[in-house]
């Protein structure tokens, strides 16, 4: 099969890699229908972060199981499904607190290379939820969302303690940080604002439920906040980037006794602790549990309740990888859709 594989930093290349094979009687195989680059994919295409290459790329992906192991009961091959970034067996003790993203048998998908044209998905069972029925389309893009980026500003939402009556502010404006505005407007924020220099996102941000934009950043970001809230800061901030400058913004824009849902992936972020003592402000988040929320996420698209797809500006052929990875480097594309 043809599939992604970085190199180097700036270096990504399409090329023949083993078709997958199940190993173990959890395991599936699917088809993919569609992949994406991701922005945390940026870390080590930058080399902000070290890999081992040359490393397949990718862990957001959609489509139809191809063939199962001998213990997977639930998942059947031609069913239409959707994983996430970590596989899990969603019955463990962590799990069924919520949080299959530290799952006890956790495996990360990312390091199979979902940017290709099969995957095998290990703890199908636990990993791989199903749609009602074959989705059209048109759907596929909001499906593939659901396996990263929708469930983690959902989740940076819900981390955030978001809610009717609440101001909540979104510090990133990446595919993440958009959807984390749809998240918050769906769970019923009274005022979003988000955080965004460039107007095309600045649109979509308008799109899906903000309803104040803040172009400064840094301190100056903190101060317009404070001022379009009475001095006190915004109930709710999702945090959607991971540097110690969006940590510091998020925590600094938060009121006393608000919450920051953190899920950018931290690089270099250091917490200054006698600030944090003296904020009141309650910090939560890290991998987003995205197994939790996919049985309420997949029935709000399949029911044309939300259209989180549209963080896709850019879609291209697989075999085009290396100009997505190029164009969301560059900023020119919020998320790149690759079709396998």
């Amino acid at each position: 099969m043809r599939g992604a594989v970085l190199y180097a930093p700036g270096d990504v290349r399409v090329e023949e890699r083993e078709d997958p094979r199940i190993l173990l009687p959890t395991d599936a195989i699917i088809h993919l229908s569609a992949t994406c680059v991701c922005g945390s994919d940026l870390w080590p295409y930058r080399g902000v972060e070290a890999i081992k290459r040359p490393a397949p790329m990718g862990h957001e992906y959609v489509g139809v199981v191809q063939e199962v192991g001998s213990e997977v009961k639930n998942i059947k091959p031609g069913q239409f499904v959707i994983g996430s970034f970590f596989a899990s067996d969603n019955t463990c003790e962590i799990c069924q607190a919520g949080y299959q993203s530290s799952c006890i048998h956790r495996e990360p998908v990312g390091g199979l290379g979902a940017q290709a044209e099969y995957l095998r998905v290990p703890l199908a069972d636990g990993t791989l939820v199903a749609t009602p029925d074959t989705p059209s389309d048109d759907l596929i893009p909001s499906f593939l969302a659901a396996s990263d980026v929708l469930g983690t500003g959902w989740f940076g939402a819900v981390a955030a303690e978001v809610g009717p009556g609440k101001t909540v502010a979104v510090v990133g404006d990446g595919a993440v940080g958009l959807l984390a505005v749809l998240a918050a407007k769906q769970l019923g924020a009274e005022r979003i604002i988000a955080m965004s220099r460039h107007e095309p996102r600045q649109k979509l941000a308008a799109h899906y439920g903000a309803t104040d934009i803040v172009t400064e950043r840094g301190d100056e970001g903190v101060a317009r906040i404070k001022e379009l809230t009475n001095g006190l800061g915004a109930h709710s901030v999702i945090e959607a980037v991971g540097t110690q400058e969006s940590m510091m913004q998020s925590i600094r824009s938060t009121r006393p006794g608000g919450h920051v849902g953190y899920v950018g992936v931290a690089h270099g972020v250091e917490l200054p602790g006698e600030e944090l003592f003296f904020s009141h402000v309650h910090l939560h988040g890290g991998p987003a549990p995205v197994r939790r929320l996919l049985p309420e996420l997949i029935d709000l698209i399949w029911n044309r309740q939300i259209d989180p797809g549209k963080v896709f500006d850019l879609t291209l052929p697989l075999e085009q990888a290396a100009e997505g990875y190029q164009a969301m480097d560059e900023r020119r594309a919020i998320k790149v859709l690759l079709n396998p």
